[in-house]
């Protein structure tokens, strides 16, 4: 894993502060775990700091730790460990993860990657002349059947050639990322078969056996749910005119004596 810093001073901000949109979610986020376990919103806290000023610079990792009580070099762990955070100022408008693991880069990955360098820069994590774009390798994303794919901020765009990502990278130049389709760049429906379905087209009719020799009976009778899968057998056990303490004490009790006597008998 590399190592990962914050970006130097001169891009960090005197301060932060959530607005008052995100301060209201923060307080009724925290209150969502129990006493004691408040800590526990030091992710969700990082990433809205992350979506307000679009990277998580070193006055908000000071924020969310005074704000949960947390030493501030906890806070830093977590946010220099999950690449999901940026530490340094990304692009404004889109900032392209493309994913780089084997079934990717077996798809093509490395050719999205040149349409980054040609279009965006040509090292990662690094602005373009306006600072509207940015881009970065990453590993798996976990849509390895669409791949070759990016992530865009939370949106994921996948089966990709080099063409399509160079559209999609354009749409978000001129601030129309909002119209760009998500997911499959292809007709595949999500992670569905690429052009379709090759197994079990035809439909499938069910048929009853009903003797031991295989033989089958298209009009077989329907059997009752309450006896499907009981065993047709003329032991007494399973004689329904055998009485039983539910339905006939007497007889139950009856049944009891001879079975009694029958064991006394069979001891003598």
């Amino acid at each position: 894993m590399s190592v990962r810093r914050l970006a130097e001073d001169q891009f960090q901000p005197a301060g932060f502060a959530f607005n008052a949109e995100n301060s209201a979610w923060a307080e009724a986020t925290i209150r969502k775990y129990p006493e004691g376990r408040q800590q526990s919103a030091v992710i969700p806290l990082l990433m809205r700091a992350q979506e307000q000023d679009g990277w998580v610079t070193k006055a908000a990792i000071e924020f969310v730790a005074e704000k949960l009580q947390m030493p501030y070099i906890r806070v830093l762990e977590v946010a220099t460990f999950y690449t999901q955070f940026q530490l340094k100022p990304v692009g404004t408008r889109a900032h392209i993860q493309v994913c780089g693991t084997t079934p990717c880069m077996l798809r093509g990955a490395e050719d999205l990657m040149k349409v980054c360098k040609h279009k965006i820069h040509a090292e990662p994590l690094e602005r373009n002349a306006s600072g509207t774009l940015s881009w970065e390798e990453v590993e798996c994303q976990g849509a390895c059947v669409n791949a070759p794919m990016v992530i865009i901020f939370k949106d994921a765009y996948e089966d990709l050639t080099p063409e399509r990502l160079e559209e999609i990278i354009d749409a978000f130049e001129a601030g129309k990322g909002a119209e760009v389709k998500t997911g499959p760049q292809t007709d595949r429906h999500f992670s569905a078969p690429a052009g379709g379905a090759v197994t079990l087209t035809e439909e499938i009719k069910a048929v009853r056996w009903a003797d031991g020799n295989g033989a089958p009976v298209a009009d077989a009778t329907e059997v009752p749910p309450s006896n499907a899968a009981r065993p047709q057998t003329d032991t007494p056990i399973t004689d329904p005119k055998l009485k039983t303490p539910a339905t006939d004490k007497a007889a139950a009790a009856d049944n009891a004596k001879v079975s009694g006597d029958n064991a006394d008998k069979a001891k003598g």
